[in-house]
């Protein structure tokens, strides 16, 4: 029997939709669809530096355009595009952390702000020593608090807060339940009850009562009315409950007015996070998912809550609940890049450029001198003959660095002279900050079974074995398509339809066969999912003597950390 699940993605940059073969047991993608958007320019007079707002109607109509791409394609690979009759679940992924501010009519207040607008900054850091617990700048409660402060009248009209990808669940379904995992990006998720936390949600309230009192200023007249955040924030659903099912207005977006008369289940709306841990199958204690790239997120799957406040460390959930502590740097693979760059004049036979030649390397150029380097970056030594590098060409918040330009190479000498030792120092430093950042974990005895890595850095999956070694730990490379969230969002729609289906069957509670979020994912097949590439795997076992060597080279490194604002001091 044919069994379809659409899966959503709503990027900052564009919306992708994959349809996936549900009757095959890698969940294969059918079809591809895309549409995109823009940042809506800022208001007159305000610099564009920190506000990144969007209209969320311009999602909607992405999401029609996809659907006409992937009604075009089926066309093509399927010569019928009524394969979409057959869709039995919907899931949806969106740029976590944003806000959407909706009215009692159901209509949009003001533009959406996105996870990268950065005016609250002092709002995550005061509601950090108010709750007791990190809450980042880009948090959604943040941004509502920076709104209470900024925008009052704007806030008094909202009836309800929610994310983009919520947006766009409420617009199919018509209701307001959200995704633990994107719902603890708005506020912080109590572990033993997993819902918003109730007594961070009254200290909330107490404090916006001061505000719209005028206490601070917030208020115009000490008159606006601001809704309980209790009645704000929507309903917190886990992988595989009920989370609507799509109406007749979302089956017109869609384009498949079937959808709407079978009442086709809609997964809970998650995070882009959260549906990328599921598209690299990841879900159980021990696991870390590692994306190098410009940045670097490292999410790894907890076995219970974090204690206290870290500056390096951030918190939300799995589809689950289960705890995830996210380790972002900043400085990724920039200042590796820069190097490269630096050794561009390879292309040329070794000769330096003449005057108006670019003094960087273009991004082709670029891709064929990491072909010529990186034989010699897998053939340098652990401690890169002495070479170190800072990678510090910006501020970097989780490891206390405060300002960049303190990034090159140390130690340099005309034994360690060599483009291999100083591309190899430069991608340490990035592993290095990460293993720094890790280290709180660790501490308090979180397990580190399994690093799944993605990203750029996989295109050369030999530095796996310099990932493994580093952290002395198992890696896994997973080559994935690049509609990966989006695909991750589909397998929580295929999930929710075997819940829905175990709880209409006849048999009893003990008989439905309903089984766990993580042992569904450990079920999927890691073959060829998308037709074109494998997701099967890649591991890299760590090497006891390396290990060693790398761990030296480790403690070198953050005696140099440890100077770095004395250098930033003498180089900016």
């Amino acid at each position: 029997m044919s069994c379809y699940h659409l899966g959503i993605d709503c990027g900052t940059q564009g919306l992708s939709v994959v349809l996936t073969d549900g009757s095959v047991p890698s969940c294969p993608v059918v079809a591809v669809g895309e549409g995109s958007y823009d940042m809506l320019p800022p208001p007159d007079n305000t610099s564009s530096s920190e506000i990144c707002e969007q209209n969320p109607d311009d999602w909607i109509e992405a999401l029609r355009c996809a659907m006409d791409g992937i009604r075009t394609k089926l066309a093509v690979v399927a010569s019928d595009a009524s394969i979409l009759d057959d869709v039995v679940s919907i899931g949806i992924s969106g740029q976590m952390h944003g806000e959407v501010l909706i009215s009692a009519t159901g209509d949009v207040v003001g533009p959406a702000r996105l996870w990268c607008d950065g005016r609250n900054a002092a709002e995550g850091a005061e509601l950090t020593t108010l709750f007791g617990t990190k809450v980042p700048k880009r948090a959604t409660v943040a941004r509502f608090l920076w709104t209470a402060r900024n925008a009052p009248q704007r806030a008094a009209r909202t009836d309800r807060i929610t994310t983009p990808a919520g947006y766009i669940a409420y617009r199919l379904t018509g209701q307001f339940d959200l995704g633990i995992g994107e719902a603890s990006g708005m506020f912080p998720i109590d572990q033993s009850t997993l819902d918003y936390d109730v007594e961070m949600m009254a200290k909330f309230d107490t404090l916006i009562e001061q505000e719209s009192a005028g206490a601070h200023g917030g208020g115009d007249d000490g008159q606006i009315n601001i809704k309980s955040i209790r009645n704000l924030l929507p309903r917190v659903r886990l992988s595989g409950q009920d989370g609507g099912t799509v109406s007749a207005d979302g089956a017109a977006i869609l384009g498949v007015p079937s959808l709407s008369t079978k009442g086709t289940a809609v997964a809970p709306a998650e995070g882009d996070q959260v549906s990328a841990l599921a598209g690299s199958l990841i879900a159980s204690p021990g696991q870390v998912g590692c994306c190098f790239g410009t940045s670097v997120c490292a999410n790894s799957v907890g076995d219970r809550a974090f204690a206290g406040v870290s500056s390096a460390v951030d918190h939300f959930c799995a589809a689950d609940g289960k705890p995830i502590n996210m380790i972002w740097l900043r400085n990724g693979t920039t200042f590796m890049n820069t190097v490269v760059d630096m050794f561009g004049t390879v292309l040329g036979g070794g000769n330096g450029g003449g005057e108006g030649d670019s003094a960087r390397s273009s991004i082709s150029s670029r891709a064929e001198v990491f072909q010529a380097v990186m034989p010699r970056v897998l053939q340098a030594a652990p401690d890169c003959g002495g070479l170190l590098a800072l990678p510090f060409m910006d501020d970097e918040p989780g490891l206390d660095v405060t300002k960049g330009g303190s990034a090159g190479l140390y130690g340099l000498d005309t034994t360690n002279a060599d483009a291999g030792n100083a591309v190899k120092a430069s991608l340490l430093s990035v592993m290095f900050n990460l293993k720094l950042g890790s280290e709180v974990l660790s501490a308090q005895g979180y397990p580190r079974t399994e690093l799944v890595l993605s990203g750029g850095i996989t295109k050369t999956p030999e530095l796996g074995q310099v990932l493994a070694d580093v952290f002395d730990a198992r890696v896994t490379l997973l080559s994935s398509a690049e509609e990966g969230t989006a695909w991750g969002a589909a397998l929580l729609a295929a999930y929710r339809h075997h819940v829905a289906a175990a709880e209409g069957s006849e048999s009893n509670s003990v008989d439905k066969g309903i089984i766990s979020w993580s042992d569904f994912l450990s079920g999927i097949d890691r073959g060829d999912t998308t037709g074109t590439k494998s997701r099967a795997n890649t591991q890299f076992l760590p090497d006891a003597g390396r290990v060693a060597a790398y761990q030296a080279v480790y403690e070198r490194y953050k005696e140099l950390v440890e100077t770095e604002a004395r250098i930033g001091d003498a180089v900016r």
